[in-house]
């Protein structure tokens, strides 16, 4: 909270060419952020699309990188952890990204680190040649050094703002509303406390039981862009707990084995808007006996559900919204 009592978010934007950091510092949203938690490579020259240049680079400028993050760790009055939101295909999210992840374990052992890492769209011709290496290599560090990977995957973000929002072609910053709508909605419980999950290590413990089976998927209901056609729609605890569980509603985009009996090892529904409980052990009763959501046999077969106020800052046409965060085997597939 800064001396004018606005909020400044707690945020470091690191690039190794300048084009999004400057974009971003001629937007409206310029005077949001710290300029002293903005970091640009001095020779401004990228990495271009290469993982081994960014995490070279990292290793030349990391002292300054971590001035920064250790300012910021040093402010907060109890840190829990830190949250990375990069890209694992080109050379700087993926490069760079992966150096952060080694340094972090390194630096704050006991601190909690989540990332949201978008992968690659599958589904068009990249420019970038050597994207499957760098998702690889980057996937090596998600799954060694991270505690929870949140994945954000172009193709299903794609095929949603296409078919569920009836968006042509969708810009990227229609896509970022989507990402950016999906990491608030996770990070409610933490913002607008409840009586559970209101901590980092709360929401993480319940959905990942043993500590490599920690990349998740989200979906989200109900999506719109139109504010007057959205008013239209009633929306109840029912009708958006079985949305969540179809697939079409699921940003990640997993392929259809017919051999494997694909299952889901925990789900974490956050609920939002004006829920009253009974409504949500009714709800939850329905799923069960239609038997929407098949569980792994060795552990339990429930899905677990945290209510959380709305933002009173945003205007929403719907009376209720939920995020599902999803533990399930099918992400070997992406």
């Amino acid at each position: 909270k800064a001396d004018d009592e606005h909020y400044i978010p707690r945020a470091v934007l690191l690039d190794l060419e300048p084009r999004v950091i400057h974009s971003i510092l001629n937007s409206p949203y310029a005077n949001l952020y710290n300029p002293e938690n903005i970091y640009l490579s001095e020779h401004g020259g990228g990495a271009g699309n290469n993982w081994a240049s960014g995490f070279s680079q990292g290793e030349k400028i990391h002292e300054d990188i971590f001035d920064i993050i250790d300012r910021e760790a040093d402010g907060s009055d109890s840190l829990e952890g830190f949250v990375l939101c990069h890209s694992i295909a080109g050379g700087t999210g993926s490069g760079l990204g992966s150096y952060l992840l080694e340094r972090l374990n390194d630096r704050y052992p006991k601190k909690l680190v989540e990332t949201y890492s978008v992968f690659p769209n599958q589904d068009e011709m990249s420019d970038v040649v050597v994207q499957p290496y760098n998702s690889l290599l980057t996937l090596k560090r998600l799954t060694q050094n991270a505690d929870c990977v949140v994945v954000l995957d172009n193709t299903a973000l794609n095929r949603i703002a296409t078919d569920r929002l009836h968006i042509q072609n969708p810009s990227f910053s229609q896509i970022n509303q989507l990402v950016s709508t999906i990491m608030s909605a996770s990070t409610t419980t933490l913002r607008y406390p409840g009586y559970m999950n209101n901590d980092l290590i709360g929401l993480i413990a319940s959905l990942i039981p043993t500590p490599r089976l920690h990349f998740l998927m989200t979906g989200y209901t109900p999506l719109t862009t139109d504010q007057s056609v959205a008013s239209v729609r009633k929306t109840t605890v029912l009708d958006v707990m079985r949305r969540l569980l179809q697939p079409k509603n699921v940003m990640v985009s997993t392929g259809r084995d017919r051999q494997t009996n694909h299952c889901y090892i925990a789900i974490l529904n956050i609920i939002q808007g004006e829920v009253d409980p009974t409504q949500v052990h009714k709800s939850l009763q329905r799923i069960r006996e239609r038997k929407l959501a098949n569980f792994i046999p060795w552990g339990p077969a429930s899905i677990q559900v945290a209510l959380s106020r709305k933002s009173p800052y945003l205007p929403s046409a719907h009376r209720v919204s939920g995020l599902m965060m999803a533990n399930h085997t099918n992400i070997s597939s992406v």
